[in-house]
């Protein structure tokens, strides 16, 4: 890693002391300065650490990302690696241009069916575009359509009243070109809807466990897979990127400087959880460990088994003892609970019911809180799943002081969720 000049250290070191005084306004002017002299400053257990910036765009914190999905968007391959933000100016250009292009389009077709010598026959011979056009969108009113009925304007200007009645025939030719288009549609048997799916991942370090299970993802399903960085931990963040520029219509990556607070960082659990949610916009929404490696399409059996009232389904579901202090593994059916590895849900239905529990800083006890505050039926699928997981390097990683304080935090409110009538 290249030597921090002194000058940016000196910086770092004013971001920790307004930070640690709660001055947001000043720390994030200084960590702005630090960033445009090429560096990130990051919060560890010990202060801070400063770090390249890396050749990808790299959010602050979690609290800077978009708020929600519409706001973010869908920039599927690029995720907030491509430095563009969602909803720019050029984004709207496109969208005007698009506009212009499809009423040009209209205006050209009001002309055709205008000519008495162009006759268009059968819907087989018009443009399979067009056609989609028509039927995703009404078309607006051809122009010189408002002319019609207005005799006063017309007396006394044979031409414009010539002018008028073709447009106005245009226009009626346009309609019944319409209505062959709509009409196929209004026959058609009804099909059955398909959920879109999109496999969530949190990367905390650990880049080529990452690296294998994005790669089984995409060689086994059809799902789309949303990623979050943690502070790029090892190389992770990098590796996401890699992934992302190699299957750009399958993988969006986000990245954010914050690191995970189960390795001394600032950015938690169930907040990052929660982010990840927030910035998808698919039916169904995959918790899914990077531990988890496919063997088959493990997705699809989830998905299906969302069914009716089931409102999550799990590889692994678990139910309490009757003192609540001990959770036994379950049969495959209906469960109280479902372990985090690998749970499809529906999104619509977690975020009505608030999401991810935000105060879990730490995932383990988290999972057995989200599914409690969960509405609706929960069920385990079982072994019989595709999919194994590898050990999970990263409790090697938590300082075992920390790891059991925060599951003792986590666990009170999994007790009182419990006792709840």
């Amino acid at each position: 890693m290249s030597e921090v000049p002194p000058d940016v250290t000196n910086l770092a070191e004013r971001w920790a002391r307004a930070r640690a005084g709660h001055d947001h306004a000043a720390a994030d002017a200084l960590r702005d300065e630090i960033r445009a002299e090429g560096w990130l400053v990051q919060d560890t257990a010990v202060g801070f650490e400063l770090i390249p910036v890396p050749p990808f765009e790299v959010w602050p914190t979690l609290r800077s990302l978009p708020e929600d999905a519409s706001a973010a968007g869908r920039r599927e391959g690029s995720g907030a690696g491509s430095g563009d933000r969602p909803g720019t100016a050029a984004d709207t250009g496109t969208e005007d241009a698009a506009r212009g292009r499809d009423e040009s389009a209209d205006a050209g077709q009001v002309a055709e069916a205008a000519d008495p010598g162009r006759h268009p026959g059968r819907l087989e011979t018009l443009d399979a575009e067009r056609v989609a056009e028509t039927e995703a969108a009404p078309r607006p009113s051809p122009e010189g359509a408002e002319l019609v009925g207005r005799s006063d304007d017309l007396h006394g200007h044979p031409d414009r009243m010539v002018s008028s009645q073709l447009l106005w025939d245009a226009s009626l030719s346009v309609s019944r070109l319409d209505e062959s288009i709509v009409a196929p549609a209004e026959v058609e048997e009804p099909r059955a809807a398909h959920s879109t799916v999109t496999v969530a991942l949190l990367v905390d370090g650990r880049p080529e466990e990452l690296r294998e299970c994005v790669r089984a993802l995409v060689a086994r399903t059809e799902a789309r897979i949303l990623a979050l960085d943690l502070g790029n931990l090892d190389g992770a963040g990098a590796v996401l990127q890699e992934l992302a520029q190699e299957f750009p219509h399958r993988v969006t990556a986000w990245h954010v400087a914050e690191l995970p607070h189960w390795r001394g960082g600032s950015a938690g659990w169930g907040e990052s959880r929660d982010k990840l949610l927030r910035l998808d916009t698919s039916d169904v929404h995959v918790v899914m460990d990077t531990s988890m490696i496919l063997e088959g399409d493990a997705i699809t059996p989830l998905v299906k088994a969302l069914d009716d009232d089931v409102t999550a389904a799990g590889w692994k579901g678990v139910n309490p003892r009757e003192d609540g202090q001990e959770w036994l593994e379950a049969e495959p059916g209906e469960v109280r609970a479902l372990l985090g590895h690998l749970i499809a849900v529906r999104r619509d239905t977690v975020l009505a019911a608030g999401g991810f529990p935000t105060e879990a800083r730490y995932y383990r006890n988290a999972d057995l809180e989200f599914s409690l505050g969960l509405p609706g039926t929960l069920v385990g699928l079982g072994r019989d799943l595709p999919v194994r997981r590898e050990r999970r390097r990263g409790q090697d990683e938590v300082d075992p002081e920390y790891r059991d304080r925060e599951s003792r935090r986590t666990y009170d409110r999994v007790l009182s969720l419990l006792r709840s009538p």
